[in-house]
């Protein structure tokens, strides 16, 4: 094992509190960014790409299907180094219309035993303005770039379009996609969002808006054909794909959950492929599927790719395994694609349905 691996660097990092650990792994990424031969030094080893796995959507070459899920890099300070962890593209956020500091520390926690992590966050964030200033910076940068955008805690419900509202109007010329957050368990009253009436207002409210795709992101913890019910809402009002799944609030999943925030990781996984496989049954081929929820290995990723996905991403299971996991995940996406005699991914995408 190398000296300068990410498990003795995660030893050092598991010393600290969570959100320390966290801030400090920014760091070192905002310094690599300025390091451009490190940059490609570690690109060179993590970073996978070929024909198999390049795809074209929103417009966009995506060199491989794994993302970095929303949540990692909340004001889009860490892209330009995105690549060295072997991503194929990021999505930033979630951004708020105003700087807001998140819920009471502590609010983000391990569970080792079970490789999760329980968040309270509560979108902690700079602010859409700052995150503009951040995307402004990234002219020249060619990489998919989602913007996850969400309501301030302090708006009430009944002005949460006004919130929405501003942040399309903030995101309307950057980034590759919108995700609209209404899922996340940390916003009080936020998941109320999660009906037909809203869903329809917010994709109304887009297309007057921005030509960039939206896509609508779900919570885990719905009745299946509430979920499918509430994309067949979105879809028809405009949205251009659906992410599924956000973190759960089934704390029976562990005994040693808070009873509060959600949980994310290898205990999100069963319960996140259970209704993303449901979705992907009703609309794969109709919009883009964007699954996420416990992905830590090809086979899992390469589950969800059958079940409709035509990209994955990861946050979570980085924490645990580092940058070689998604390394691994894309080599051993090659391996089962020809395994199965596929020239490329397009044709994996949706065979459980075929």
């Amino acid at each position: 094992m190398s000296l300068f691996s990410y498990q003795n660097l995660k030893k050092i990092l598991f010393k600290l509190d969570p959100e320390t650990a966290h801030t400090v792994g920014g760091i070192g990424l905002m310094m690599a960014s300025h390091c451009p031969l490190l940059l490609r030094f570690v690109k060179n080893r993590y970073f996978v790409t070929h024909p198999m796995l390049q795809q074209k959507i929103f417009g966009r070459i995506f060199q491989n299907p794994v993302g970095l899920g929303a949540g990692f890099d909340k004001n889009a300070q860490y892209i330009a180094a995105t690549p060295i962890l072997g991503f194929g593209f990021t999505e930033v956020g979630t951004v708020t219309p105003r700087p807001q500091d998140g819920n009471p520390k502590p609010r983000l926690f391990r569970l080792i035993e079970e490789n999760s992590i329980q968040n309270a966050m509560g979108f902690n964030n700079k602010g859409s303005y700052y995150m503009l200033q951040q995307l402004k910076k990234l002219y020249f940068f060619d990489y998919p770039i989602g913007i996850n955008i969400g309501k301030n805690k302090i708006t009430p419900e009944n002005e949460a379009l006004r919130d929405y509202e501003t942040l399309f109007k903030a995101f309307k010329e950057h980034g590759d996609y919108i995700a609209v957050n209404i899922s996340s368990p940390n916003t009080p009253g936020l998941r109320n969002l999660q009906n037909e009436t809203f869903i329809k207002a917010i994709f109304e409210i887009a297309k007057k808006i921005t030509s960039q795709p939206v896509l609508l992101k779900i919570a885990p913890d719905m009745d299946p054909q509430e979920a499918i019910a509430l994309c067949k809402s979105a879809v028809e009002a405009g949205a251009a794909g659906i992410i599924a799944t956000n973190t759960t609030i089934d704390y029976s999943l562990t005994s040693h959950a808070k009873d509060f925030g959600g949980i994310s990781g290898a205990l999100l996984k069963e319960k996140s492929y259970e209704l993303f496989k449901a979705i992907g049954k009703e609309f794969y081929g109709k919009t883009v599927l964007i699954s996420v929820g416990g992905i830590d290995s090809a086979d899992e990723a390469y589950k969800r790719i059958k079940a409709g996905a035509s990209l994955v991403q990861v946050y979570s299971m980085l924490i645990y395994k580092g940058p070689a996991l998604i390394k691994e995940i894309n080599e051993g996406l090659l391996m089962l694609l020809q395994k199965d005699g596929y020239t490329h991914i397009s044709e994996a995408i949706g065979a459980d349905y075929k």
